[in-house]
């Protein structure tokens, strides 16, 4: 069982936002790490894509929901490239998922602390922000770099409750990741919902073991 989407933000008192694919179209994520960087690698080290496209995977595959794996420090060192550059080459590709943004406004109206809970790396927020305004929204923003862990590790989670002080019983966390959602539910928050559209062109997915909603515009009261 899980929480009712059309009354789970009248029984919470903190909510926790996941930021890429939750709030914004994880479209352009997966245009620059599946598309650009592939490209760009095979350019840079003069290897066929088919070849880079495979190192690649094998690299992101073993890092896979730990810190470094969401780090674009870490991918510019190992990669030799300018990750950054080519996320702000593609910024125009950023945006809100349908109904997102008036979604965030519309929370102005409830008696909730809001929280933006993000693995993104800080520049990468920085780029999103600085285009959308996403973390504007927010009482507060935590990045998994800023806390030590991932989300998907139990030390995150204690490192956010000792900032915050959160209720479990009484916090709504909602994010596309499910491994991310089921380390939640370990630490113990109550009531979670997992988003099965996070890119806007495909189609909704099926999501084993939550409740799921198409996008958190499914959260809006009238």
């Amino acid at each position: 069982m899980g929480p009712d989407p059309r009354t789970a933000l009248t029984s919470c008192d903190t909510l926790m936002l996941d930021m890429d694919g939750t709030l914004l179209d994880l479209g352009y994520d997966n245009y620059v790490w599946l598309e650009m960087v592939p490209a760009r690698y095979a350019e840079r080290h003069g290897v066929p894509e088919a070849q880079a496209r495979k190192t690649l995977h094998a690299k992101m595959r073993s890092l896979q929901g730990q810190l470094d794996w969401y780090c674009l420090d870490y991918w510019s060192e190992i990669l030799d490239l300018d990750v950054v550059a080519l996320h702000r080459e593609v910024n125009h590709r950023i945006g809100f998922l349908p109904g997102a943004r008036e979604f965030l406004e519309s929370l102005a109206g409830h008696e909730l602390r809001v929280l933006l809970v993000t693995n993104s790396h800080q520049t990468t927020l920085d780029i999103k922000t600085e285009v959308t305004g996403v973390a504007e929204f927010f009482d507060e923003v935590y990045t998994s770099h800023e806390l030590g862990h991932a989300k998907e590790d139990q030390p995150f989670w204690q490192a956010l409750q000792d900032a915050e002080a959160f209720d479990p019983r009484r916090s709504l966390f909602v994010d596309d990741n499910v491994a991310v959602l089921a380390s939640a539910r370990k630490f113990g928050l109550a009531n979670l919902l997992a988003i099965a559209r996070p890119v806007s062109h495909e189609p909704m997915r099926k999501v084993e073991g939550f409740v799921a909603i198409e996008g958190v515009c499914d959260l809006m009261t009238t």
